[in-house]
């Protein structure tokens, strides 16, 4: 389930699996389609909201997706990380190998570099003030103009007011404490500057546990940066975020002049996240960690 960074649970579960995902179905997709890997030994990893994990032999992992709203976001990976990655200054899961269809399981699927390390939200929020400095880099090099195909998303990276009907019905659920200092705060945020200039390459989904990190330094170190399923192009506020999720109230990362408002907002989750109640009140240490997805 979610947390937020002060480990409370967030509202929303991880929604269920709608096809096998078993070591069953993995080894006869690949002895059917790769059977010069299905010797290999299969160990599964772990599965998040999207996609269940398994780790082959060494250096590979198997990664598909395990419920029907995943599988579009399997292709923007499949489609679009060969073409970020030379660019990215962090290593990120580009497929080696793809997967088809197939009797026994519906979706594309792929083959990727294993990646060691832990999830970063498994280190306390102090330890990850260490890669600040590389994640901001690697957001650097992210956030370039993208093409005019790039994948959409409706809820990431987009202007603050496309959420306005989401966020007041929201806020009028009744479930979220101080809900008009939170309703002000928004009002205030709509009249924020806008984004200008070309929408930019965003990873769209930034949460700890998105990162792995070599828990061994003093300090985390980036080892990977995972799931892009959520790439999309936008208002870099969306991902610049990752540093209310990530670090310390005493760090939280810099913010370029000109985000304010909006990051603040996207930041807490207003358009996208369940948990904003706990997301705003960042003065306080619980912005929102969201959840996490394979």
């Amino acid at each position: 389930m979610p947390e937020y960074r002060d480990g409370s649970a967030a509202l929303r579960p991880k929604p269920a699996a709608d096809v096998d995902t078993g070591p069953g179905v993995v080894r006869e997709l690949l002895a059917e389609q790769h059977p010069d890997l299905s010797g290999r030994e299969l160990e599964f990893a772990g599965d998040g909201w999207d996609n269940a994990v398994y780790r082959l032999g060494e250096e590979l992992a198997v990664r598909l997706p395990r419920r029907a709203n995943a599988h579009s976001l399997l292709l923007n990976e499949l489609r679009w990380l060969p073409f970020l990655a030379p660019r990215l200054p962090l290593p990120v899961p580009g497929a080696l190998w793809q997967g088809r269809p197939s009797a026994g399981y519906p979706y594309h699927w792929a083959i990727v570099p294993w990646f060691e390390g832990v999830s970063a939200a498994s280190v306390p929020a102090l330890g990850r003030d260490a890669y600040a400095v590389d994640l901001a880099r690697f957001l650097r090099a992210l956030h370039v103009p993208a093409p005019a195909d790039a994948p959409f998303n409706p809820v990431r990276g987009v202007p603050l007011a496309t959420r306005d009907e989401a966020v007041r019905g929201r806020l009028g659920s009744g479930l979220l404490p101080d809900a008009a200092a939170l309703e002000a705060i928004w009002d205030d945020s709509l009249a924020a500057t806008k984004h200008a200039g070309p929408a930019l390459w965003l990873h769209g989904d930034l949460h700890p546990h998105n990162l792995l990190v070599d828990s061994s330094f003093t300090g985390a170190r980036i080892t990977a940066v995972i799931d892009f399923g959520d790439l999309t192009a936008g208002d870099p506020a969306s991902d610049l975020a990752a540093a209310w999720l990530h670090f310390h109230p005493a760090r939280e990362g810099p913010v370029p002049p000109g985000a304010g408002r909006r990051f603040l907002l996207h930041a807490g989750g207003l358009g996208s996240g369940p948990g904003l109640g706990t997301a705003l009140r960042g003065a306080d240490g619980d912005a929102a960690a969201g959840g996490p997805a394979a």
